[in-house]
């Protein structure tokens, strides 16, 4: 089976549609109608309001913890972390994980997406 949608509850939906409006095209999402995404997978993601907001997303919480993507090669990484930048988002510096990079994204509420760049094995002669 492969996965249909996920559903993100946020804590002030018209706040947020900058951030998602500029990041999940990045990722590869086009929008099929407001607020909700889909990528080439077939994968939907929507965005709603929540309707308790004061009950606001945690890191190390039970539930989610964040949302990960792997970046075709190291420019789209870049790419990504340019473009979410000249919009005013934040744009962490890269993590090492040996001779992978990744960057973690958080949106207004602290939902993180993880985009990582895995280095094509190294050839011995």
């Amino acid at each position: 089976m492969k996965m249909d949608h996920l559903v993100l509850l946020l804590g002030d939906l018209r706040a947020s549609l900058p951030y998602y409006d500029t990041l999940l095209p990045l990722l590869g999402f086009s929008p099929t109608r407001p607020h909700d995404y889909v990528n080439e997978d077939g994968l939907h993601i929507d965005l709603q309001q929540a309707g308790d907001p004061a009950h606001a997303y945690a890191r190390q919480g039970v539930g989610l913890n964040h949302l990960g993507f792997t970046a075709p090669d190291r420019g789209s990484l870049d790419r990504i972390r340019e473009a979410m930048a000249a919009r005013g988002f934040p744009a962490p510096e890269l993590q090492h994980f040996g001779r992978d990079l990744a960057v973690f994204m958080k949106d207004r509420d602290g939902i993180r997406f993880e985009i990582t760049w895995y280095a094509p094995p190294s050839t011995s002669s």
